[in-house]
């Protein structure tokens, strides 16, 4: 078993993200139990690797206003959705782990259409691989003050460039409007130029 510490510092704006590999699930759940009135600290587990990362309140803080500008766009644009949050996604044995934020459309599912995750200590060895072993068609990832979104296809995700999920959204809108100080002031703008296109 080998356990790399990705981010030393203890800084309150830094989240600590702590990785073992060699895991098996019985030794993953036992370690989750033990973890279970830890607060601020979410655990994920990916064919024999686990990452435990704490959450911090700038994590929080973007999580937050990214739903809230959906929740603007679905509103606007009369799409139907259902949201997860941070509901668990389990394959017993392989894969346990919770997106920031999940999303159905049209009709709810047992596995989201989309999943976002706010990213603010990068170099997760099971970025995507969780997500491939559930089958979510669409990922984003806020990090370094951007978004990546990837989709589904055949031979794994690939990188694009605007959403296939949500082709209503205007990706360059969304990116500069999580970048306000004020959330008020990003909600303002979203919404203004969410109405602009419509008219």
């Amino acid at each position: 078993m080998v356990q790399t510490i990705d981010n030393p510092t203890t800084s309150p704006t830094v989240e600590q993200r702590f990785t073992w590999r060699g895991l098996t699930w019985n030794q993953f759940k036992a370690i989750q139990a033990s973890f279970e009135d830890v607060r601020n600290v979410r655990l994920s587990y990916c064919d024999g690797v686990l990452e435990i990362v704490g959450i911090s309140k700038p994590h929080e803080a973007i999580r937050c206003l990214i739903a809230a500008l959906l929740i603007n766009l679905f509103q606007i644009k009369k799409i139907q959705f259902f949201p997860s949050g941070a509901y668990s996604q389990i394959v017993e044995d392989q894969v346990e782990y919770q997106a920031d934020l999940s999303y159905c459309f049209g009709t709810d599912k047992d596995v989201p259409d989309l999943c976002i995750e706010v990213v603010i200590t990068s170099g997760s060895p099971i970025k995507l691989q969780k997500y491939r072993l559930m089958g979510v068609p669409e990922v984003w990832f806020w990090e370094d003050g951007t978004l990546e979104l990837y989709h589904l296809r055949e031979g794994g995700y690939e990188r694009i460039v605007s959403s296939e999920i949500l082709p209503e959204l205007d990706l360059s809108l969304l990116k500069r409007c999580i970048l306000f100080a004020s959330p008020l002031d990003a909600l303002e703008e979203f919404c203004k130029g969410m109405n602009n296109q419509a008219n």
